[in-house]
């Protein structure tokens, strides 16, 4: 039995855990009306995540779920419903991270409020999809955790897919010469266009020497590295003296984010920092901290790093940076694509409600 106030959703549901174009299947949901601190939205477009599809095939380990469930980390929709404390933001157009970071692959969905952004008229729904996690990610990683400097030299790997895009545009902005790399000729031409100053093919089995002599042996300033594995390990002989080495996931071994990969003797001895980035606002980092350990930046914080962010793109100081413009029925088969590293830029599903 469903509360009078709840509603029925279209949605995109993980009936099992498995490759997400033999999983996902169209149903109706029950989106429930929004409790304290949570916003109920409208959904007008929303991005494909890699993370999404590491929650569908059961291995993200961080936040495992069980099937059936509706996959999605972010929105962008009217705010149609509140709970306590977000009564204000009835009516507008935000960007969020749905309740517990699952939930968008539909019609309407739950968001924390704490993660809500609302989205100036001259922004469109593609575009305010777009920006959310690329360019909020990258600022949050270049410009707080690393503060990166103009004139340094940025490595940024898989600098063609979604959160690699974000970091090689915040990069630029913030005067960085940077050093992109990505799996393919195609894939370095667009990391071209988005402003590269150099571009490395990371198959190339030279690839370590190749960024090493870019910077004259020097090593680069700040890396990101959101791939992890192998390529973490070999990014340590990248970096340069008092670099800052940015750890913002590891999709090539996600099933192993607890077993250890990394010991010291490479950052003692090649005297650079190793930083943790992980970027979700909160309403009380004191409370974050003291249940779970975890130091994550206030909603305030967020709100200043966005009106920041939306004036770099008002001026055209920075864009973003959009691959493909997907209708609802093409998720499953475009989630697939973007497992199998055929996608640049970010995926973002507009839904079309006649």
């Amino acid at each position: 039995m469903t509360d009078q106030n709840s509603l029925s959703a279209r949605a995109w549901v993980a009936t099992e855990l498995g490759a997400p174009a033999s999983v996902l299947a169209e149903q109706n949901v029950v989106v429930p009306a929004p409790g304290p601190g949570q916003i109920r939205v409208r959904v007008h477009a929303f991005c494909l995540n890699f993370n999404d599809i590491d929650v569908i095939r059961g291995r993200y380990t961080t936040m495992p779920l069980q099937p059936p469930f509706v996959p999605g980390m972010e929105t962008v929709g009217v705010v149609e419903s509140a709970g306590l404390g977000y009564e204000h933001l009835i009516g507008r157009r935000i960007v969020g991270i749905p309740q517990f970071a699952h939930g968008g692959y539909a019609e309407y969905a739950l968001v924390e409020g704490a993660t809500a952004l609302e989205l100036p008229d001259w922004l469109s729904d593609v575009d305010g999809a777009a920006m959310h996690y690329p360019l909020h990610l990258g600022w949050f990683a270049l410009h707080e955790r690393a503060r990166l400097q103009a004139g340094e030299t940025l490595l940024v790997h898989a600098a063609a897919g979604g959160t690699g895009s974000g970091a090689l545009i915040i990069g630029k902005a913030l005067g960085a010469r940077v050093i992109a790399t990505a799996g393919s000729e195609e894939k370095l031409e667009y990391c071209r266009k988005l402003g590269a100053d150099h571009v490395v093919n990371y198959r190339d089995a030279d690839w370590v020497e190749q960024v090493v002599d870019l910077t004259y042996g020097q090593g680069v300033n700040v890396a990101f590295d959101a791939v992890g594995g192998d390529t973490t390990l070999q990014t340590f002989k990248c970096m340069g003296l008092n670099g800052r080495h940015l750890i913002a996931g590891w999709t090539e071994d996600i099933q192993l984010e607890d077993k250890g990969y990394i010991t010291p003797r490479a950052m003692a001895y090649g005297n650079f920092d190793l930083c943790g980035v992980c970027l979700v606002y909160v309403n009380d980092p004191t409370a974050v901290r003291r249940t779970l350990g975890f130091n994550w930046p206030a909603r305030s914080e967020g709100q200043r790093a966005h009106v920041q962010l939306l004036e770099l793109l008002r001026t055209g100081k920075i864009s973003t940076a959009v691959g493909r413009q997907l209708t609802w029925d093409e998720i499953p088969a475009a989630l697939e694509a973007q497992e199998q590293r055929q996608t640049m830029g970010r995926q973002v599903v507009v839904i079309d409600r006649g």
